[in-house]
């Protein structure tokens, strides 16, 4: 075989497929151990649509902006068109179809129909996941941009309409449901 490329000066007999750079992957997804072979470039809202079948997690902007995507990553909520599942090596993941337990709806979830905190429904699986996670941030005293008094413990107790909406700004809603949105998530969080 003909040397096809040079590297440090020295020839290559064998140059990286596209197939070659595949690589496998372990990963947690809502409690199931799962791997796949991914290629290094390819995010891990892909991997979730395409190779696991997870089609909750929604793609819309593909660039980090709206929200859409959002799952938890070991715990923390993260927008996964801007994360490489090449990455994700042994972490837990956990999207939407994850939340329910046992049949029974999150709180979140149902939080969401009883107050019609949607319309078209695409937003829907990530603003319900960042809102679980802004929750679980707020009962561990984080403060947002929006909090007055950041020098004193933040709780649950604490949590109004102006922080609600700051700490989801992040999730962009077309049909802008955002107040039926704050009400639900203010009830879920009343009940967690």
């Amino acid at each position: 075989m003909k040397p096809t490329a040079t590297v440090a000066g020295e020839a290559r007999e064998n140059p990286v497929t596209h197939d070659d750079a595949r690589m496998p992957v372990s990963m947690t997804v809502n409690d199931r151990v799962r791997t796949v072979s991914v290629e290094p470039r390819t995010t891990l809202l892909d991997v979730l649509r395409d190779e696991l079948g997870l089609t909750g997690t929604k793609k819309a902007c593909d660039r980090g902006e709206c929200g859409a995507c959002t799952v938890h990553l070991d715990g923390r909520r993260v927008l996964s068109c801007m994360i490489l599942a090449a990455m994700q090596d042994g972490k837990r993941i956990t999207t939407i179809e994850g939340l329910e337990r046992d049949g029974n709806l999150h709180v979140m979830q149902a939080a969401f129909i009883e107050h019609d905190g949607f319309q078209c429904g695409f937003c829907t699986s990530g603003q319900i996941m960042s809102g679980v996670a802004m929750i679980e941030e707020v009962k561990a005293g984080w403060p947002s941009a929006a909090t007055t008094d950041v020098g004193r413990p933040f709780g649950i107790a604490d949590l109004s309409a102006a922080e609600i909406r700051e700490r989801m700004s992040g999730n962009l809603c077309r049909c802008a449901c955002y107040p039926n949105i704050v009400d639900a998530i203010a009830e879920a969080a009343a009940t967690s």
